[in-house]
């Protein structure tokens, strides 16, 4: 029944049967027919059909968290005892500073801890990555920290927190952070991302009105446009330009410091298993490694 429930997951997130169909491989017919022998075997009506579309009832949404913990029970049946036994595939996800900072060494400590297995590096911005997650169409991820609580089946751990700071064009005299804020035109860390919200909160918190400017989410691309005098930027110090000597100025943002914090996010039926333990203990030798301290249990939810 294995191939049921996932093919009735499929229903639930693509919304109908032909859509399921295509996602799992399968004729439209072939997935009727293997949701009526689901019902079958559970006894039960999982779908209300009217005409030639049927729709997920109450004891189909119902039954839509108990095939998750099914299917994930049912992988971990898999997993074997030895690291070097693990075989397949694990899909981390990951931010851009990630992707270029932590996660080399992690994956090179991972791949002589499990020979066999093959990580597949899927990039992104924290938003869809949590939603990747959340949908299971990723193992793990490494983003920032979300603005609002996550959902129940979610586990997330905080890795390490990076401070903000402004940084100018080397012409730029002062060390005031908020007068320069204001009085230079602004290159702003994207709105609509994790990161980008928090720098809103701050000016929000500090009442600065800024000189409209630029706007992105790439760090490094944030860095260069300030190199090039076209404004200051408030940025976590993370990125490929750490490992340079930037022609900016850092400024310290001193008592108003505030942080982006970077979490480890999985499905919370997952987290304890030995793949995800053993993720967990390669990306905090690699934090330990020089580019900050793992952090404490941030949440847990289920």
């Amino acid at each position: 029944m294995i191939r049921e429930l996932k093919t009735l997951l499929a229903i639930a997130k693509c919304g109908s049967f032909a859509a399921a169909g295509n996602t799992v491989g399968l004729t439209q017919s072939a997935v009727s027919a293997q949701m009526k022998n689901l019902e079958e075997a559970l006894g039960l009506r999982l779908f209300d059909r009217t005409g030639r579309s049927a729709h997920l009832n109450a004891a189909g949404l119902r039954a839509l968290p108990l095939a998750e913990q099914i299917i994930e029970t049912f992988a971990l049946m898999g997993q074997p005892e030895s690291l070097d036994d693990f075989r397949g595939e694990l899909r981390i996800g990951a931010i851009g500073t990630v992707q270029t900072g932590l996660l080399p060494g992690t994956l090179l400590r991972l791949r002589e801890e499990a020979p066999g297995l093959v990580p597949k590096l899927v990039p992104g911005v924290s938003l869809n990555l949590l939603s990747q997650v959340d949908a299971g169409d990723i193992d793990l991820a490494i983003l920032i920290r979300p603005p609002h609580a996550l959902a129940k089946e979610l586990h997330a751990e905080l890795i390490v927190k990076e401070p903000f700071v402004l940084i100018t064009p080397l012409t730029i005299q002062g060390d005031d952070p908020l007068k320069l804020i204001e009085e230079h035109p602004f290159v702003r860390y994207d709105r609509s991302s994790f990161g980008g919200r928090q720098v809103s909160q701050f000016l929000r918190k500090h009442h600065l009105d800024v000189r409209p400017g630029l706007e992105l989410d790439e760090l490094d691309a944030i860095v260069k446009m300030v190199e090039s005098g076209l404004g200051v930027a408030l940025v976590p110090k993370a990125g490929l330009w750490l490992e340079r000597t930037p022609s900016v100025r850092i400024i310290s943002l001193g008592a108003a410091t505030f942080y982006r914090e970077l979490m480890l996010v999985s499905r919370y039926s997952t987290h304890r298993s030995p793949l995800h333990q053993l993720f967990r203990r390669c990306l905090q030798e690699s934090v330990e490694g020089g580019e900050g301290h793992l952090g404490a249990l941030a949440s847990s939810h289920r």
